[in-house]
């Protein structure tokens, strides 16, 4: 079926290319989080993660062994990412900080259509922006992959799996295109591919640097210049 598969394989591809392309990035990904750690943090959301999150956080976890102090953002220690729509890639720390907010939020203020709720239990965060507002969740129920921001609330099942979202990530870096990886509630493919594979190092640079890019992921010619200006 497509979008299932090793999300390990997945991943492998992006680290592979971050060690080629972006080595510190790869150093601040971490080693594997621990099972036990795992555990507890399934308990405190009061979620079951799937196989491919648990693959995925025995692979690197960000957050290991760090602890937010009472300052922080909401996205304590997110790592800025050559990810789908650009958001912070969050480790579990961030995961369980984020998750229980958006549950808090829907839970103060239920949404006034409940077959379209602003968060549900069954989702668990990937990758955020600092306030929290804007992300990517994994949806514990089916697997699939969907976003959610504060302007036009989520949208459900835009990829397959975790597997299909880290492929198309590396599909991005790498300029290939290995398959469609859409979610049965994708938009247009062509809305989803409009920035050019060779973006993703962009937008990872303004991330860095303190530019903003939409949830979209599309890079504003004024960013664009400003990485080209960078690199003379």
């Amino acid at each position: 079926m497509a979008g299932t598969g090793d999300v390990r394989e997945a991943w492998g591809r992006i680290t592979a290319w971050l060690e080629r392309n972006e080595p510190d990035v790869l150093a601040a990904l971490g080693g594997p989080v621990s099972r036990s750690a795992v555990r507890d943090a399934e308990l405190r959301m009061g979620v079951e993660l799937p196989e491919e999150m648990w693959q995925w956080l025995l692979a690197n976890d960000i957050d290991a062994g760090r602890h937010p102090d009472d300052r922080s953002c909401l996205v304590a220690f997110g790592l800025p990412f050559p990810l789908p729509g650009g958001h912070l890639l969050l480790g579990l720390t961030d995961i369980q900080r984020v998750c229980l907010s958006q549950r808090g939020l829907e839970e103060a203020q239920p949404s006034a259509d409940s077959d379209r709720p602003l968060w549900r239990r069954e989702w668990v965060p990937i990758a955020a922006e600092r306030d929290g507002l804007y992300g990517t969740f994994l949806d514990t129920r089916n697997g699939t992959v969907g976003t959610w921001a504060e302007a036009h609330g989520p949208e459900e099942g835009v990829y397959a799996s975790l597997y299909a979202f880290f492929q198309e990530a590396a599909d991005r870096l790498e300029g290939v295109s290995s398959g469609d990886w859409s979610g049965p509630g994708a938009p247009d493919r062509a809305l989803r591919l409009d920035s050019r594979p060779d973006d993703e190092p962009i937008r990872l640079w303004a991330r860095a640097h303190g530019y903003q890019v939409n949830d979209r992921g599309r890079v504003p010619a004024s960013i664009r210049e400003a990485f080209e200006v960078s690199r003379r």
